[in-house]
């Protein structure tokens, strides 16, 4: 490659720059890379392409990455990017990710990524689960799931990116995430038009279908949907006390969309549970 080639800023935060070169991608190195590089390579070895290729460190340190072409949306998100067809495939790509990622054991050393200033817990086994149900299995999942980590081409989802939030989890609390914001599981007011009608229990169901639920996975999936969404405030508050960028996001709006969006799953709750047997 050569190192003369040009770099083009593919996302910036303000702070740190996403930049392309050729066919890869450079990062600033982050304390979780390693890990995150080990985990990479672990999906690919297990047959999961739809994610960036781990190459290593570039002459100036930089993480680098194979560069996934396709379209990734941004908000409002056009029609293409929420059709009950992208749907089903983000559900089958979720479902591909996890089977891959199934028995995978992280270094001794793993470093885990999170929001700035997390003090409370991912789920567990068994945070959010009705008392007595069996605890889930824990694997390694992407863990952050908002439309511009999903890359699209020809109007579905063909692959993930950004893996920088993967951490030990379950499928169920994994496929909540990607649930929040593709069924989507905010308030109405909060959505982009082409979902402010979207009957999101209805469009839970579907996801459920394609990934293949279990009954058990299924009567999981509300409880650790009000758990994530209970404790979601306090969480984006924290990242918004601890850094610039999380604190312009809080103050744009986050303070009120994440209440909004606890209250009105809990009220929507029934519905979809409903809608899931």
């Amino acid at each position: 490659m050569d190192a003369d080639e040009p770099e083009l800023v593919l996302a910036s935060d303000g702070v740190t720059r996403v930049l392309r070169r050729g066919d890869t991608v450079r990062r600033p190195v982050r304390p979780f890379t390693a890990t995150v590089q080990a985990f990479l390579a672990h999906l690919h070895e297990r047959g999961f392409d739809a994610a960036p290729l781990p190459l290593g460190h570039d002459e100036d340190g930089r993480e680098v990455l194979s560069f996934v072409p396709g379209d990734v949306p941004v908000p409002p998100l056009p029609g293409w990017a929420v059709t009950l067809d992208a749907l089903v495939a983000l559900a089958r790509l979720v479902r591909r990710a996890h089977d891959a990622a199934e028995g995978w054991e992280p270094p001794a050393d793993a470093v885990w990524g999170d929001l700035p200033g997390a003090t409370s817990p991912r789920p567990g086994p068994t945070d959010g689960a009705p008392p007595g149900a069996p605890p889930e299995a824990v694997l390694v999942a992407h863990q952050d799931y908002c439309p511009g980590n999903v890359v699209f081409r020809d109007g579905l989802p063909v692959a993930l990116i950004d893996f920088d939030l993967a951490r030990p989890t379950t499928r169920v609390a994994d496929a909540v995430n990607a649930l929040h914001w593709w069924a989507p599981l905010v308030d109405p007011v909060d959505r982009s038009p082409a979902l402010a009608e979207a009957d999101a229990a209805e469009r839970v169901r579907v996801f459920a279908d394609a990934y293949g639920m279990t009954a058990e996975q299924r009567a999981l999936v509300v409880p650790r949907a009000l758990w994530r969404a209970r404790r979601s405030p306090a969480r984006m508050l924290a990242a918004a006390e601890a850094d610039p960028v999380f604190r312009r996001w809080w103050d744009e709006g986050v303070k009120d969309r994440a209440p909004r969006a606890a209250a009105w799953l809990a009220a929507e709750a029934p519905r979809i549970a409903e809608r899931l047997r």
